[in-house]
């Protein structure tokens, strides 16, 4: 029972080690613009694997994305176009095979002061009087996310030069079904309403 106690506490507290780590990395995110003055200012960000994890998004095998962000400090707002560049590593969709997804994508959002916290419009949000700083890491996150393209293929499918056994039974299988298709009897009642539409 001892013995269960000192893991239950040796886990508890290598929990809190990694939340403490995981705020550390967290408060890079976070900028106090109450001490910045007004004008432009550029931030830059490297940004890996170990981002995604706060998030647990797997999608990635790889990342390397640099983010630039100008943060423009006015006196009743704030501006902030972000630019990301790099790549992810990701599995293709047909193949299943990685490859180095490239990555070039923005986004500009402008910060309001208002009596509540609001952020239904993407490209406002309105943050209550006496706030002091912003934490930019979910719109980071976003930014990458869906600068990947929903259908990811290898580029080596597209151009003919990537092999590979998926590819090779999935050509077979096409050939397959349109030499059988060749093969089969047309009801002749298809030919006269094809000729329908022709005329």
């Amino acid at each position: 029972m001892i013995l269960f106690f000192i893991f239950a506490a040796a886990f508890v507290k290598g929990r809190k080690l990694k939340t403490e780590d995981e705020m550390r990395k967290m408060k890079a995110y976070t900028i106090p613009f109450v001490g910045l003055k007004l004008g432009k200012h550029q931030f830059e960000y490297e940004i890996d694997n170990e981002f995604f994890e706060h998030f647990e998004y797997d999608e990635f095998n790889s990342a390397d994305v640099k983010i630039e962000l100008l943060f423009d400090k006015k006196t009743t707002m704030m501006e902030l176009t972000f630019k990301a560049s790099g790549t992810v590593n990701v599995n293709c969709d047909i193949t299943n095979e990685p490859y180095d997804q490239p990555i070039e994508s923005s986004l500009f959002l402008v910060i309001k002061f208002g009596e509540e916290f609001n952020d239904d419009n993407e490209d406002l949000l309105i943050i209550p009087h006496g706030e002091f700083e912003i934490n930019v890491q979910q719109y980071i996150y976003e930014l990458i996310v869906l600068a990947v393209p929903a259908k990811k293929i290898h580029p080596g499918v597209e151009d003919g030069t990537l092999k590979s056994d998926v590819l090779d039974k999935l050509e077979e299988l096409s050939l397959g079904n349109k030499e059988k298709k060749d093969g089969d009897d047309i009801d002749p009642r298809w030919d006269k309403l094809k000729n329908l539409l022709n005329d």
